[in-house]
């Protein structure tokens, strides 16, 4: 059986698993929880984020400078990076779009409420901005802070650029280490259908659906512009040459568990493997595009933050205005790419919307209770997008390779 197919399975039966506790033994939950699925859940979680910062760290050294053009990687970066402002757009529209059309925040009642002196803080923009520059490198590793990493692996690229031949002992150890985590990764992925089972049933058996009957019209509103945005994609991947149906096979692994555990950073060390192995990605681009996606790219955090500003503003009876709309588009696609990438970020970053957007705070709380029941979700939007831009980046680069040879002929 492939892997993904034990994927959708453990999806499957976990959810029934949860429901069936839920709804028969309630009073078995809390220690079933507390002493097996959930330490399973986090176990599987902590040995896959165990690979993750080695792998972002390796791929973008090695596929950075496996770019020997320093022209290219320019290119590429900026090709990369007006992929995702294009397409961040048309999911924080689509989010919008949705919760304008079906008012989500009409339909709920008084599901209780949370003082703003108690809402979590988000981050400023600026403070974010500058958190990118990690004064200790070592402390950016032990954290996973992603963006630092990154930040971290350019400079020493640049280093390396300008140590050449000298530089190349340190390149070798980076490459090996790289070749040993990939096959590490391998081992651990054969656990992910527990992993998954595990993390799935634990969030049925414990949240239920309770809260699902008060706020059906927000997950529904929620789901339907996600599901929105994953056509769009398609759309666009069939437009320019990428088999929509080739891209769903091959990455099909990716998203289960980016489903199943809601993490980006979890699917990132799948999202590689399979773009290398099965989508037949170039190495370059994989190890470059999809790492960098995975620190900055948040389809599912753009309709998050869009369509639950709205939703709070329809719950006060807040009146729209073209100021707070643009307001709220801009501060939802900043903080989309300074959202992280474990479960439940997109609610934390949240408050910096609602700040800069002048809304409630309370309304974090009323969405707060089903957050983890639509985050999987979300991530699988996040890590459809990234290896989607990552596609299309690839698809790019190689009509533009070919066009001195042919007129334009893209291959697929």
């Amino acid at each position: 059986m492939k892997l993904s197919t034990k994927i959708t399975v453990s999806l499957v039966l976990g959810i029934f698993f949860g429901a069936i506790l839920n709804g028969f033994f309630p009073s078995a939950v809390p220690a079933l929880d507390q002493y097996v699925l959930s330490p399973v859940g986090k176990g599987f979680l902590r040995i896959i984020q165990f690979v993750v910062v080695p792998i972002v760290f390796t791929s973008l050294i090695v596929g950075f400078l496996s770019i020997k053009n320093t022209e290219k990687v320019g290119r590429l970066t900026w090709k990369l990076l007006t992929l995702y402002i294009f397409t961040n757009i048309i999911a924080l529209l689509i989010g919008m779009a949705t919760a304008s059309v079906l008012k989500p925040g009409a339909a709920v009642g008084d599901v209780g409420k949370l003082s703003a002196q108690e809402a979590p803080e988000g981050q400023g923009i600026l403070d974010w901005l500058i958190s990118i520059i990690p004064s200790n490198p070592f402390e950016a590793f032990s954290t996973g802070n992603l963006l630092q990493i990154i930040f971290t692996a350019i400079l020493i690229i640049i280093g390396l650029r300008l140590a050449g031949d000298k530089g190349k002992p340190f390149l070798s150890f980076i490459e090996s280490f790289h070749h040993i985590i990939e096959k590490i990764t391998g081992v651990i992925l054969k656990l992910s259908p527990i992993g998954v089972f595990a993390l799935i049933s634990s969030v049925i058996a414990t949240q239920g659906f309770g809260l699902v009957q008060k706020l059906i019209m927000y997950i529904l509103g929620l789901v339907l512009a996600i599901g929105i945005m994953l056509a769009a994609y398609s759309l666009i991947l069939f437009v320019c040459k990428v088999s929509p149906a080739r891209f769903w096979k091959s990455f099909s692994p990716t998203f289960g568990i980016a489903f199943g555990t809601a993490s980006s950073n979890a699917a990132l060390p799948v999202a590689i493997e399979n773009a290398q192995r099965h989508f037949k990605m170039k190495d370059e681009i994989a190890s470059f595009a999809i790492p960098l996606g995975t620190a900055l790219k948040r389809d599912g955090a753009c309709i998050l933050q869009g369509f639950n500003a709205l939703f709070v503003a329809q719950l006060f009876d807040v009146k729209l205005t073209p100021l707070l709309i643009a307001t709220i588009m801009i501060s939802s696609i900043v903080v989309s790419f300074s959202t992280a990438g474990v479960p439940g970020a997109g609610i934390i970053m949240m408050s910096t919307v609602l700040t800069a957007a002048n809304l409630p705070l309370e309304g974090i709380a009323i969405v707060a209770g089903i957050d983890r029941l639509t985050d999987g979700f979300r991530t699988l939007l996040n890590v459809f997008g990234n290896t989607a831009n990552a596609a299309l980046l690839d698809q790019w680069e190689r009509k533009a390779a070919t066009k001195p040879f042919s007129k334009g002929k893209m291959t697929a």
